[in-house]
């Protein structure tokens, strides 16, 4: 794959980034817990709530074209050859873990709009928004409210019905990791006992369907991400952090470094950041790999091609993009297996083999010169 260095006005942005063919390598063979640790075969790709974000607003008709975690989202990313997708469960009050990310769902009736959140309601008050599995019943028309109070209607050219943890296991592609994020409240603080019992009906599910298919937990919630560890040792658990791009009352919650303490000090297995907070902190990746756990990233960067290989220069593990067929595409390009088990790499000839060290990655000085290029210009995107 050659590569040059950019210019800020050069790199896509979330609305621009071309499309392209595809062409890539499905994880080969599941997941792998060590003594020392759980280990990523290779670099993986997760599909952002399927097949990707839905962003209501915007002008590129992929950020609209599928409904979001839906079992029609998951399956069109089942096509392509990524590692796992990711997305957000939240259980009903009547205990039926459901698959939904925003902490309220909303409609609107007479031009007034009404919210609730998901624990308020129950499996059949969840369901009974948007389109109805059976022919001819009218759901509640489904509305998504914006961070800066925007209201939009919920219209995607491939609409789908909202779902079930249990569904996603028997529906989708059984090969295709979960990336399942307890998805809890930020403005709330919980109770271990609520916790708890929110994180058991989760588990059940799991136990009851995964069967064979490789499993991710995963949580902005510092407490669940805890818990979940002490409930079972079967699957990893990564704790979710922005990396200091915003600022929270929990401190755990806002560094890198207060990130790497609480998965130290608590046996989980990894780091999901945002991009953007480790382009802001590059050295935290070798005491991250260093103390022998997992990074993943997350963010809109992830759908640039140029950052995702520098992730792959900097010895992270995989990111979670939107557009999954572009960025398979791309790492099937930039990370091609050789006979020797290495990995190839980039010089200024062409390409030349590169040995992949996990915990301390090694650059040529071709692409380092590449790395500190980069960086500041993806920072101001």
């Amino acid at each position: 794959m050659a590569l040059k260095a950019v210019h800020v006005s050069d790199v896509p942005s979330l609305d621009l980034v071309p499309e392209s063919p595809l062409l890539s390598s499905r994880f080969p063979t599941g997941l792998e817990m060590r003594n020392g640790g759980f280990k990523m075969p290779k670099f993986v790709v997760i599909g952002h709530r399927g097949n990707g974000m839905n962003v209501l607003q915007s002008t590129d008709r992929r950020m609209r074209a599928i409904k979001e975690n839906s079992i029609m989202s998951f399956n069109a990313a089942s096509s392509f050859p990524l590692d796992f997708i990711e997305f957000d469960v939240q259980v009903t009050k009547d205990d039926c873990p459901v698959i939904f990310h925003d902490d309220y769902i909303y409609t609107q009736e007479n031009g007034n709009v009404f919210g609730k959140r998901i624990p308020e309601l129950c499996l059949s008050e969840f369901l009974s928004y948007g389109i109805q599995r059976e022919p001819g019943m009218e759901g509640k028309m489904l509305v998504r409210k914006t961070k800066d109070g925007k209201i939009f209607n919920w219209e995607v050219e491939q609409d789908d019905t909202l779902c079930t943890l249990q569904e996603a296991f028997l529906k989708v592609e059984p090969t295709l990791g979960f990336n399942i994020e307890l998805k809890f409240d930020d403005h709330i603080v919980y109770e271990q006992a609520y916790l708890t019992h929110v994180l058991q009906a989760i588990l059940k599910v799991v136990t009851d369907y995964a069967k064979d298919r490789p499993i991710i937990f995963s949580t902005f919630q510092p407490d669940a991400a805890v818990l979940v560890r002490k409930l079972q040792s079967t699957h990893p658990v990564f704790f979710l952090t922005n990396g200091g791009c915003e600022i929270y009352e929990d401190l755990r919650r806002n560094t890198l470094e207060e990130a790497l303490k609480l998965c130290l000090e608590n046996g989980l297995d990894g780091i999901v950041s945002e991009i953007k907070g480790i382009f802001k902190n590059p050295g935290a990746v070798s005491k991250i790999k260093e103390s022998n756990l997992s990074l993943l990233t997350y963010g809109k960067l992830n759908n640039v091609p140029e950052a995702v290989y520098m992730q792959h220069l900097m010895g992270i593990d995989g990111v979670i993009v939107d557009f999954v067929q572009e960025i398979t595409e791309a790492v099937a390009d930039m990370v091609k297996p050789t006979k020797n088990g290495e990995e190839e790499g980039l010089t200024e000839e062409g390409i030349e083999k590169v040995e992949v060290n996990k915990s301390k990655p090694q650059f040529s000085q071709l692409e380092l010169s590449f790395l500190y290029k980069l960086i500041p210009q993806l920072l101001l995107l």
